[in-house]
């Protein structure tokens, strides 16, 4: 079923695995020894490699995870043996508070080891853990504790994020306090050693719990609970075209059989391979690849409680070095961040033992494709574009290294037993060469069962626009060869004129100029052509040979960039305004906010939820200096 060595066999199992997906997804499980599955029941007694020594020949000792903390000083190895043993204690430390089957715990840790043993202690115990990234506010942290229903909050006292220091604690009080119009949840702290002196900690006797005295006394053996395969194992928020964030339900033995599968062969995975996902656990990169699809597989790994740019801009080329690792995993934003300080800082670091390269979170534009290529992987690493969602669990479009031919920019094929398809406005599927919504037309085992306390949420968010198929959101292109292209979420295709243009070609043509660091489309109502184009444009801070920015350059870029949109794409795609852009609003995991945007653009004050904006300040910059002239 799965002897992958060649593109020829990719497809073949590809084709195989769609026309018998059923038979195909019951064989999946011999693939992974550390699954028991129980025939004619309705029940897995999932036993992951990270919870139970099922390792022979003495492999229980081997490294989990090299951490590596905020300052390289910081770091310490963590064998599997180790990891299990604080799961357990973990485990039942939570059990003498209560927590039980299908109770729900927040959490609200930065990247250090007590976040694993905490989302795998839940998972040990039948709770549903609900993991809030440790950047979000008091009210977006309140908002997740509340819709979950949590009864437990743990948290850390505080964290260091490059040489700024984070009182974690004060923010999840804060949250607590708002949360006790309904109820008041325990919340347990634990102490984090970098950062624990420098700070005050807020504390309510009533309902805090310091974690170290609660782990007092504990046993390390706790045995796992048998969980039926549709039981929840976490919910995990993300946003929402409403401005509320969906809670987004993950069950027990679809997840982890589809995460496992995934990583193993997305990432060519063998056992003396050092792997890193640079990502934070707060989203679902990291939930399914740092933690869940790597212990499935006895990976070793890398967990990165660190910045990319701290305490120098080589850091992440450092930890490759002093680890070895061979499979990398990061975003397209992060590797253009680091494209800006050249290549003079990769090259003090040994970058041999890289083997595949991969990226995740959005569409990676040509020029940073090419750099991740060229220059770390030395043109001899795959670049592995994955495409996936929050709701699908693991990887839905994505190369399998070696086997399928790469095309910078293509998230290339489906990965086995999923059906992608491209639908016209109508509902109508589109076949051969064709640009539309890309769906999916059958179920795979990672995909969400639904969204947390709201099943009329779920159903209209991703069936009802094109029913008999989930509908991800995005528009995606297919090239004569079959190859996938996601061209954007749908809420940022523009209708110009009757033609659908897609954001992400219009930002690529804009940022071919090297001055130009990051460029971001949305539409503006016209009355001529329904829909025209705004464009925010961010200049580098500096050129190509470290000269600042001189404001007398910039009219000329803003008309160089005019010009290339219209030869890259054509006239129709002719931007009518360009606003010269200080900043873009994100959030603080890097993705451009576009509903903002979109409403500057169309001078819009009333913005909604700001929450989950990194700085919110450069949203009333970027309205100051609006156009309201056309190009």
């Amino acid at each position: 079923w799965l002897d992958v060595t060649l593109y020829a066999d990719f497809l073949e199992i590809i084709a195989k695995s769609s026309e018998t997906q059923i038979q195909f997804w019951i064989y999946v499980p011999n693939v992974f020894s550390s699954l028991k599955y129980v025939q004619e029941a309705s029940t897995l007694y999932c036993i992951m490699k990270a919870m139970n020594p099922l390792f022979p020949n003495g492999l229980i000792l081997i490294n989990v995870s090299f951490r590596e903390g905020n300052s390289p000083d910081h770091h310490q190895n963590i064998t599997y043996n180790q990891l299990l043993r604080n799961v357990c204690r973990c485990a039942n430390a939570l059990k003498l508070l209560g927590v039980k089957k299908g109770d729900r715990v927040a959490i609200y840790l930065p990247m250090i080891p007590e976040l694993v043993y905490t989302m795998l202690a839940c998972a040990r115990i039948g709770a549903v853990h609900s993991i809030v990234f440790a950047g979000f506010s008091s009210e977006s942290l309140c908002e997740r504790i509340v819709d979950a229903q949590c009864n437990i909050l743990v948290t850390a006292d505080g964290v260091y994020r490059g040489d700024k220091l984070i009182n974690l604690k004060k923010i999840a009080s804060e949250a607590l306090e708002r949360c006790k119009e309904r109820y008041v949840p325990v919340c347990c702290s634990l102490t984090n050693t970098d950062a624990s002196n420098k700070l005050q900690t807020p504390w309510d006797e009533s309902c805090d719990i310091w974690w170290d005295d609660l782990m007092d006394g504990v046993s390390d053996e706790c045995e796992p609970e048998w969980m039926d395969s549709e039981d929840p194992l976490f919910i995990l928020y993300t946003s929402g075209s409403t401005g509320k964030p969906k809670g987004v339900l993950h069950t027990v033995t679809g997840y982890m059989l589809y995460t496992s599968l995934t990583f193993k062969y997305v990432f060519d995975y063998h056992h003396d391979d050092v792997y890193w996902c640079t990502a934070d656990i707060g989203w679902i990169t990291g939930h399914s690849y740092i933690t869940y699809g790597p212990l499935a597989n006895g990976a070793t790994s890398v967990l990165f409680e660190g910045v990319p740019v701290y305490p120098h801009v080589g850091r992440l080329w450092e930890i490759i070095e002093k680890y070895r690792v061979s499979k990398f995993y990061t975003a397209p934003t992060a590797i253009r961040l680091l494209m800006k300080y050249g290549r003079e800082p990769l090259q003090r670091y040994d970058l041999s033992s890289l083997r595949v390269l991969g990226t995740v979170g959005e569409p990676i534009n040509l020029e940073a494709w090419l750099w991740y290529y060229d220059v770390v992987g030395q043109q001899r690493c795959p670049v592995i574009d994955t495409f996936w969602q929050t709701e699908t669990g693991g990887h839905v479009l994505t190369p399998l290294p070696a086997a399928t031919p790469l095309k910078p920019g293509s998230a290339t094929c489906p990965f086995f037993g999923v059906q992608p398809a491209i639908l016209n406005e109508h509902g109508e599927e589109l076949e051969g060469e064709a640009e539309g919504y890309l769906v999916f037309r059958k179920p795979w085992p990672g995909i969400m069962r639904g969204v947390y306390g709201n099943q009329e949420r779920f159903e209209s968010t991703y069936f009802r626009k094109f029913p008999g198929f989930y509908v991800t959101g995005d528009g995606c292109r297919r090239d004569q060869d079959g190859y996938y292209w996601i061209t954007g979420r749908i809420d940022d295709m523009l209708n110009v004129s009757g033609h659908l243009l897609s954001t992400a070609e219009v930002e690529a043509a804009l940022t071919e100029h090297p001055s130009v660091a990051e460029a971001a489309v949305v539409s503006r109502p016209h009355a001529v052509k329904g829909e025209c184009l705004y464009c925010f444009v961010r200049g580098h801070d500096h050129i190509k040979h470290g000269q600042k920015m001189q404001s007398a350059s910039i009219p000329h870029l803003l008309t160089w960039v005019f010009h290339s949109v219209r030869e890259k794409i054509g006239p129709i795609a002719t931007p009518d305004f360009i606003q010269n852009a200080p900043g873009l609003p994100k959030t603080r995991s890097g993705k451009i906010m576009r509903r903002v945007l979109r409403q500057i653009a169309r001078n819009e004050k009333d913005l909604g939820d700001l929450s989950t904006l990194a700085d919110p300040k450069v949203v009333e910059v970027l309205f100051s200096q609006r156009c309201e002239a056309a190009a």
